[in-house]
């Protein structure tokens, strides 16, 4: 059995940060770069999935640059086998989709059995990459998965899946498939000293999109939008701090709450 899992190495802002003059963007001092939280859900679900099996692997695939190595490593250390990262300059900004379009020709060459993605990125919060993945490579997809059983005897999945208001809908999906993983599925390891010595020697292979047979006008194509700039928010109104009794202090808050609902 393979097992594809995409990851992100994310962006992590300073409380005091600022935006580039020149193009949107973040200052990149301001930014400091870690594994995104549902990937790291994702992972251990493809490493129980193998361990279970008792063969198989499991590739790690991401689409950034030289900071996405660390992460990668992270989950070599952690149990996947091999890992991939796809860049090149002209992926600087790349909306969602555009990264899905990457992704999939990186997915496609491996044929794998199953492929698993986190929910969302904590930095851009969009969803899309996953959907969008499975659309391009015209795989079955269920997204936000918090249980997972696997068959292998009938090679499908039955898997349970969150939805809005707090209920669960359960379903059985035939693989080759894409599922997108919720956080709390399950614990993740971590990686000991030694499996993280060891991932060093573990191969991790780097090519641009063109490698894959994706250039900038695929890449543009399957852009869906792009950044055209990043101002910071309008300052609003100034707190009203406030003092006295608890009983001026519950008066005041009432006033103000019948001004807002009034207004």
């Amino acid at each position: 059995m393979k097992i594809v899992v995409p990851v992100k190495q994310v962006a992590v802002l300073d409380e005091e940060f600022e935006l580039l003059e020149d193009r949107p963007g973040v200052d990149p001092d301001a930014i400091d770069w870690e594994l995104n939280e549902w990937d790291d859900f994702s992972l251990e679900v493809a490493l129980r999935l193998r361990e279970a099996e008792g063969q198989g692997e499991v590739v790690v695939i991401s689409v950034g640059g030289e900071e996405s190595e660390e992460g990668l490593r992270a989950c070599l250390a952690k149990g996947a086998d091999r890992a991939l990262r796809v860049w090149e300059d002209s992926l600087e900004g790349a909306d969602p989709l555009a990264v899905a379009r990457v992704l999939a020709a990186a997915v496609g060459r491996e044929s794998p059995d199953l492929v698993l993605c986190g929910v969302q990125s904590s930095d851009a919060v969009n969803s899309a990459t996953g959907v969008a993945l499975a659309a391009h490579l015209d795989l079955p997809r269920v997204a936000v998965v918090t249980a997972l059983d696997y068959d292998a005897g009938a090679g499908a999945a039955t898997v349970e899946r969150e939805l809005e208001g707090g209920l669960i809908e359960l379903l059985r999906v035939r693989l080759p498939a894409l599922l997108t993983i919720q956080t709390g599925i399950n614990e993740p390891r971590y990686a000991n000293l030694r499996a993280i010595k060891q991932a060093k020697e573990k191969p991790l292979e780097a090519m641009a999109p063109s490698d894959l047979g994706v250039d900038e006008d695929a890449l543009a194509a399957a852009a869906g939008s792009r950044v055209r700039s990043m101002v910071p928010p309008d300052p609003g109104g100034g707190a009203e701090m406030l003092n006295g009794s608890a009983s001026a202090v519950a008066e005041r808050i009432a006033e103000i709450v019948k001004e807002r609902m009034s207004g």
